[in-house]
């Protein structure tokens, strides 16, 4: 139910945009949203979440309709670092940072309540008995001048 992308070769801010768009939804719906987006980054995340589905439907057995994206992480990754020449005789360094994205899905919790098991609930449903007006003045906290 898991599946990691590791050394992507994009700074993890980047990334992050997209991770939180499809944290918590379902995967239907978190795919399709990838298809559209824009963004550099919404390929391999989908790439990453396709095989987070592949891996649970073999593993577990269960089915993509049921599944969601429980968790998504961004870390940063290995940082490539290089040079670049510049005015007179320098050096600057130049930091190509990497990113290391994490998803773990869960089966959707779906709550069926059958007509009997409601009505049952209804009839075990006991009111508390009503105070008083006097009764409740007592249990007021007295205020302070």
């Amino acid at each position: 139910m898991e599946a990691y992308l590791k050394n992507y070769r994009q700074s993890p801010r980047k990334v992050r945009l997209l991770a939180d768009l499809v944290r918590g939804k379902s995967v239907v719906r978190a795919l399709s949203e990838l298809s559209f987006m824009p963004k550099r980054a919404a390929c391999p995340i989908k790439k990453l979440i396709e095989s987070a589905v592949a891996n649970t439907e073999h593993n577990f057995g269960a089915k993509r309709g049921d599944l969601i994206v429980k968790e998504i992480t961004v870390d940063q990754g290995a940082t490539l670092k290089r040079w670049r020449p510049r005015a007179f005789g320098r050096a600057s360094s130049i930091h190509k940072h990497t990113s290391n994205v994490f998803v773990r899905l869960a089966v959707a919790e779906k709550e069926i309540m059958s007509q009997e098991t409601a009505t049952d609930n209804k009839e075990k449903k006991v009111e508390a008995p009503k105070k008083s007006t006097e009764e409740a003045k007592k249990d007021e906290p007295k205020k302070r001048r």
